[in-house]
């Protein structure tokens, strides 16, 4: 696994040779605005997703038990008729950090397009050839999101396969009679579609090489060169941009995709940091950002 080579080379911990899924996932099912139903179907769904999430291999690579990716899967009910739900999703994804005692969140992401039916003790299918439901091709896609956001933090573009695999989700789900997977049904581009047609995009390559420099040269650094890593952070900022000035669709789903995981972060990194670093960070916070400028006040003091 050249993913986390460097880790591995590095890391104090003794290898573990016993090989595992991709992911290390907790999904919790809330249905506590659901009135007057058998709640015991909500606890079978939350223990049937644990185990297709944790139990399914998604890649063809060889995970140790380390190498596992921390994520989370936050299911909200709302209206639940017959077999059909509906409500959001929550979905964060973390990575450590080379050095460090944290791991950095590298997804952060609320689908509130998310609707499914579910029968108590139904199996639950995927095969990414064909639609089987809607509930896992909506839990294998965030699956393929998080790996390809993962590779691509450690290695440029490492990500297109699982990203390309998200695609085919898309493609085939399209058909269906469910809402999140057609470029026509959401007119602020924040949808499934969106965000994959944003990320394969060359039109966004710049955000993709941004990934990569933020973590592996930047964040990766910090603990052992804070000069370097704040240097390699500002760089993948001015990196996203770039990308951003040469789109005429000015909030897109992957820059948000970004900064929904990283603001916070971004004013931790740079709240202590020298005072021209501050003022660069600001300035391309404030330019990039637009939802939050307000947040990056901290940065400018």
């Amino acid at each position: 696994m050249t993913r986390y080579l460097y880790i591995i080379m590095f890391s104090i911990v003794p290898a573990i040779t016993a090989l595992s899924q991709e992911l290390r996932c907790n999904v919790t099912v809330n249905a506590s605005k659901i009135q007057g139903t058998n709640k015991t179907v909500f606890s079978t769904l939350q223990t049937s997703l644990n185990e297709f999430m944790n139990g399914t291999k998604w890649t063809n690579n060889a995970f140790s038990e380390e190498e596992r990716i921390d994520c989370s899967f936050f299911i909200t009910v709302n209206e639940y008729g017959g077999a059909r739900c509906s409500g959001s999703l929550q979905v964060q994804a973390r990575r450590p950090v080379y050095g460090a005692s944290y791991q950095t969140v590298i997804l952060n992401h609320v689908d509130d397009d998310f609707a499914f039916d579910y029968i108590e003790f139904d199996r639950l299918d995927f095969d990414l050839r064909t639609f089987k439901s809607n509930l896992t091709s909506v839990m294998a896609f965030y699956s393929y999101l998080i790996l390809g956001i993962d590779y691509d933090s450690f290695s440029l573009k490492g990500g297109s396969p699982f990203f390309e695999n998200a695609q085919t989700i898309i493609t085939n789900a399209q058909r269906e009679n469910y809402t999140g997977w057609n470029p026509y049904e959401n007119a602020n581009r924040k949808n499934r579609y969106w965000i994959i047609e944003n990320i394969l995009s060359p039109s966004y390559g710049y955000e993709r090489t941004a990934y990569y420099k933020y973590h592996r040269l930047g964040l990766d650094q910090l603990a052992e060169n804070a000069v370097e890593g704040r240097k390699q952070i500002l760089q993948a900022l001015s990196d996203i941009k770039r990308s951003f000035e040469e789109q005429s669709e000015m909030s897109t789903s992957y820059l948000r995709l970004f900064f929904d995981a990283k603001s916070d972060e971004l004013i931790n990194i740079f709240a202590e940091s020298p005072k021209d670093d501050r003022a660069d960070a600001y300035k391309l916070l404030t330019t990039i950002d637009s939802f939050n400028p307000n947040k990056y006040i901290k940065i400018s003091r």
